[in-house]
């Protein structure tokens, strides 16, 4: 029996406690022996990670108990924070511990063992924070990336290639961890030691550039000394992205390049020649956000497991002799950004539309595909779960803009007839990033109860080659507000949503490009805004991380220098136009949030400050940038509903208590 109620007021058995309990992705796979290992999301636990393992009767254990949390700080987004190997005793892990940040060592089937630090406690600025680490057990090190404050502002940094003993005489002692190079470069990943130990490879950038803008890849060879020498760029430069880079068994080096204007695998020979391993308009690399991403990883034989696509992504098997691709079975349409091989082993995090985030793992040989990490049970009926709609709509100019409609769906309720939905346009983070197509029960959580969602991958964003994201080059708060307008104004025009119902979301950048639209348009009812820059001026003069310190040179231009522009800092920022903001919004804040502080959420209200207009602005301890607490996730999403309950006046839900009413 299908029940006719009002758009908005469907009742889901997906409630936001299911959907927080199961927010986060696996991730950072990897071998140890024979195991793979990863990691997983705790939002239950304070919203921690752990490490688990999966032995081989198939058990999954978590490898380390609460209150442990797996996680590096480095350039505050962090990266890969464990390796492992196994020695005479088992195995043994290294992790970056998310509490003090230090390097621990773990034995975990040694009989009472706890984790061991290996690296000192800093008292200076943010500290010492390590990332991506590699254990080289014959030479009784860890291979990593050391981060190091030398004052207390979030720019007082330095980031060096490094050497940790295994032997725990460095962790009162920064003396004892060996720096492998020089600081040459503001920003680096962790050294790649060649299969014959005799080279290493590791990717740099320096202020202003972006990893996505332009990187380069170093090589050097490994003295006796263990030092690295002759440091030299092999490729990349300004305007060319490497992404990564890895050695090959035979040991040449194989590496990620947007030279062709999309990111394609290549290898450089013993000539210093670089050969494209598959010449495709598709992205076989992504956005290097945290450090020790991996879309590639060598099989033995020559083959390369890659993870590829277009707007999506799959998992594949590449043959670099031939450049062609066999893309494994499944209805997973998005694979992560790692990967793990052990022989014919493959093993990664997919997910699909109606299914979540689970470790899978592909045997090369037999294209046998599994899950073997994730949940017991789906944690809803899928029948709830909508299908994403992929859709290419006209911006301004003629341009295309890439989007995915989550219809309302319902397998009991549909809505009178006549009655168009409600929809709330979704701006993903970033910029440079694009919106996954995966089960997202937050989307779910809207769209069981008959509200539509439209994700807009605007100008600017990875997925579509470089043409498309350089869309954005000192034009973010225009190409970003004028392709969510557009997919909003589309869907009202051809009679899918209701035009007087259009409301805009986003977290991050995307809470700019949602605060922004409120400020320039009058598409949207109202607008949940999430953890957002608002102030780029105040952004840009030490109010965030010195990872994205410099970003805005090429998202709105120089804010110093001989082609300044601080015109348009101002110009752009909604904070200066907080005037021109009329309709509802719902604000939402990590008070431990430093890449988006509060002081900018802060600034905005003042500048509201007696005006009527409706509001609320949630504010959430313990959070820092991006929610990882379950209760933190409830409220937001219960009061993001509220919000919509009462602007567009959906009957019979509980209402946000808005002021200036």
């Amino acid at each position: 029996m299908v029940h006719i109620l009002p758009h908005g007021t469907w009742p889901s058995p997906l409630d936001a406690a299911t959907a927080a309990a199961h927010d986060g992705t696996p991730d950072h796979v990897g071998f140890v022996g024979d195991e793979p290992w990863w990691t997983e999301p705790r939002p239950t636990e304070g919203g921690r990670r752990t490490l688990v393992r999966r032995t081989a009767d198939g058990t999954v254990r978590s490898v380390l108990p609460a209150p442990w949390n797996v996680r590096s700080r480095v350039h505050e987004y962090g990266g890969r924070p464990w390796a492992g190997t196994t020695g005479p005793e088992g195995p043994l892990v290294v992790f970056s511990e998310g509490a003090d940040q230090r390097l621990y060592a773990h034995a975990p089937d040694v009989p009472g063992a706890v984790p061991r630090p290996l690296t000192p406690l800093s008292p200076v600025g943010g500290g010492l924070r390590w990332v991506d680490p590699v254990i080289h057990a014959g030479r009784g090190e860890v291979w990593c990336v050391l981060e190091e404050f030398t004052g207390e502002g979030p720019w007082d940094v330095r980031r060096v290639p490094v050497a940790v003993p295994l032997d725990g005489s460095a962790a009162e002692d920064r003396a004892a961890v060996r720096e492998l190079t020089a600081a040459a470069h503001r920003f680096v990943t962790g050294p790649r030691l060649s299969p014959d130990g005799r080279r290493a490879a590791w990717l740099a950038w320096d202020h202003p550039r972006m990893p996505w803008d332009g990187t380069e890849l170093l090589l050097a060879e490994v003295g006796e000394d263990g030092l690295l020498h002759g440091v030299r760029t092999v490729a990349g430069g300004p305007e060319e992205s490497i992404p990564q880079a890895d050695w090959d068994a035979d040991g040449t080096l194989l590496y990620l390049s947007d030279r062709s204007g999309w990111w394609n695998p290549y290898r450089l020979d013993e000539a210093g020649r670089h050969h494209r391993l598959c010449a495709r308009e598709e992205e076989f690399g992504g956005p290097l956000w945290t450090v020790g991403q991996r879309w590639f990883a060598p099989l033995a034989g020559g083959l390369l497991a890659v993870v590829h696509g277009r707007g999506t992504t799959t998992l594949g098997i590449l043959d670099p002799e031939t450049g062609e691709v066999v893309d494994a079975a499944g209805s997973w349409s998005e694979f992560a950004p790692t990967l793990a091989v052990h022989g014919s082993r493959i093993v990664g995090v997919g997910a699909g539309p109606r299914s979540a985030p689970a470790v899978v793992e592909l045997d090369a040989r037999t294209g046998r595909i599994r899950v073997i990490g994730a949940p017991a049970e789906d944690p809803v009926d899928a029948g709830y779960c909508p299908e994403p709609q992929p859709r290419t709509f006209t911006g301004p100019d003629g341009r295309d803009v890439h989007a995915r409609l989550y219809p309302p769906h319902h397998p009991e309720c549909a809505a009178p007839e006549g009655e168009l939905p409600p929809y709330v346009v979704w701006a993903h983070g970033g910029p440079t990033s694009r919106a996954p197509v995966v089960l997202d029960l937050e989307i779910a959580y809207f769209t069981s109860r008959g509200i539509g969602v439209a994700e807009v991958d605007y100008g600017g964003s990875t997925g579509y080659g470089r043409e498309y994201r350089n869309r954005l080059r000192e034009r973010w708060g225009v190409v970003d507000v004028e392709d969510c307008a557009a997919v909003a104004l589309a869907l009202a025009e051809e009679g899918t949503a209701d035009r007087r119902r259009l409301a805009v979301r986003g977290g991050s950048a995307g809470g700019w490009t949602a605060a922004a639209s409120l400020a320039t348009t009058d598409v949207y009812a109202c607008g949940t805004i999430r953890y957002p820059v608002l102030d780029l001026a105040g952004w840009a003069e030490g109010g965030t991380h010195d990872f994205e310190s410099r970003y805005l040179d090429s998202l709105i231009g120089p804010l110093t220098g001989p082609d300044a522009v601080p015109g348009r800092y101002a110009e752009r920022s909604p904070v200066e136009h907080a005037e021109a903001i009329t309709a509802p919004f719902l604000l939402l804040q990590g008070l431990d949030d430093v890449i988006c502080p509060p002081a900018q959420c802060e600034r905005l209200l003042e500048r509201m400050a007696g005006r009527g207009v409706p509001h609320a602005y949630l504010t959430f301890e313990g959070e820092g940038h991006g929610f990882r607490r379950a209760e933190t996730t409830v409220r937001a999403l219960e009061a993001e509903l509220g919000l919509y309950a009462e602007v567009f006046g959906l009957p019979g839900l509980p209402r946000l208590e808005l002021r200036g009413t």
